[in-house]
């Protein structure tokens, strides 16, 4: 199952104005569960966390920002905050300076860096990463780094799948991943907190997400087009029906995920303090 090639050839769609290009935005928020989780999160830790009086700059590492998504979500929360943004992909690094510049926002920066060697010791608030830690082999060094980058009162917020199937694995012979380009199926809950306690972190929560209605809105919001996507590339004219048909059930099931609390899931949200 290639999952790349589907992302490449969108981006080519949506990237032919600033408008298509926050449309896709948008999509992408509705459909994928795990920008649901994350952005309760963010608004979440905006709130309980309140800011120095007089100081409202609040510094946010994108850690493997992608096409850019959830930095322009970051920017559009205060003007004020600035978002370091960094991937590894240089394509997609010079595409979201350029795009970014479009549209005026100035409070981003995007670069590359390899997060394995990325370290600003005691800079940002908030370190964001979004389905990034099950692409990296030396994901302690990453730790690390996350930890020595945060400020003492800073949080990091991981979205990651888990061991509970977050790659789909069980549903392909052999070993093979839905998605291929993971170095790990999915992370055990356990094992993370573990992992980002050896890297420093002295408070760590983690729960399960993608329960059993996240499920269903996975397989009907991203598997099964996916899936007919790598099989025929006219399904990009059906797209727009199937949606309609199947994304009531899809939104619901959402929904459903983010205010249900699970013993198990295929994803997972993990939050570090210092």
């Amino acid at each position: 199952m290639q999952y790349d090639p589907i992302k490449k050839s969108l981006g080519k769609i949506f990237n032919r104005s600033p408008f298509l290009r926050i449309f896709f935005y948008k999509l992408l928020d509705l459909l994928l569960l795990r920008a649901w989780h994350v952005r309760n999160e963010i608004r979440r830790w905006v709130d309980e966390t309140p800011l120095p009086a007089g100081d409202k700059q609040r510094f946010i590492l994108d850690a493997g920002s992608g096409f850019g998504q959830y930095s322009y979500f970051l920017t559009g929360l205060n003007p004020l905050w600035f978002i370091d943004a960094v991937d590894v992909k240089e394509e997609q690094i010079a595409d979201c300076n350029v795009f970014f510049t479009r549209v005026g926002r100035k409070n981003v920066l995007f670069e590359i860096a390899d997060l394995t060697q990325f370290s600003r010791p005691d800079r940002f608030d908030l370190i964001l990463s979004v389905d990034v830690m099950e692409h990296i082999a030396e994901d302690e060094a990453v730790f690390r780094n996350f930890y020595d980058s945060l400020t003492q009162d800073g949080m990091l917020l991981i979205s990651t799948p888990s061991d509970q199937g977050g790659s789909d694995v069980h549903d392909h012979g052999e070993g093979e991943s839905f998605i291929d380009e993971h170095v790990r199926d999915g992370y055990n809950i356990n094992d993370i907190r573990e992992k980002l306690k050896r890297a420093g972190f002295a408070k760590t929560e983690a729960r399960y997400t993608y329960g059993a209605p996240g499920k269903i809105a996975w397989q009907l919001s991203m598997k099964f087009p996916i899936l007919m996507l790598n099989s025929t590339k006219l399904f990009f004219i059906l797209l727009p029906f199937y949606y309609i048909l199947t994304y009531p059930v899809a939104f619901i099931c959402n929904w459903m995920d983010t205010k249900m609390t699970f013993k198990t899931g295929t994803g997972l949200i993990v939050k570090a303090w210092k």
